[in-house]
């Protein structure tokens, strides 16, 4: 189940008291994160684990497709030459990929 926006935030806000300290490099300048600076990483993290929660599953599925190339032939075998051992094949895959990597509800 997905989780709220609130519960990956408090996730976020763990994980960077749990790094600390922090630091920075300003003109060559090592030093600890300030308090705005720890804020913003808070945020920053938060707002990532929302969106890779929210469309993670886009990359991937494109990672996870087979290719136009996969398609093309299995279409042309399946319309052209009446073999549909690749098309097949093919959609498997296909629907494996969104199966593996739903949307979130």
């Amino acid at each position: 189940m997905a989780k709220t926006k609130e519960q990956l935030q408090t996730e976020a806000d763990a994980e960077i008291e749990a790094a600390k300290p922090l630091n920075k490099s300003v003109n060559g300048v090592i030093s600890e994160f300030s308090d705005e600076d720890y804020a913003q990483a808070k945020i920053d993290l938060g707002n990532s684990k929302w969106e890779q929660q929210q469309f993670g599953y886009i990359q991937a599925r494109q990672e996870a497709y087979p290719s136009i190339v996969d398609f093309v032939e299995a279409y042309t075998e399946n319309e052209i030459g009446g073999d549909d051992t690749k098309w097949k094949a093919y959609k498997t895959a296909y629907n494996k990929a969104r199966s593996d990597n739903p949307k979130p509800s």
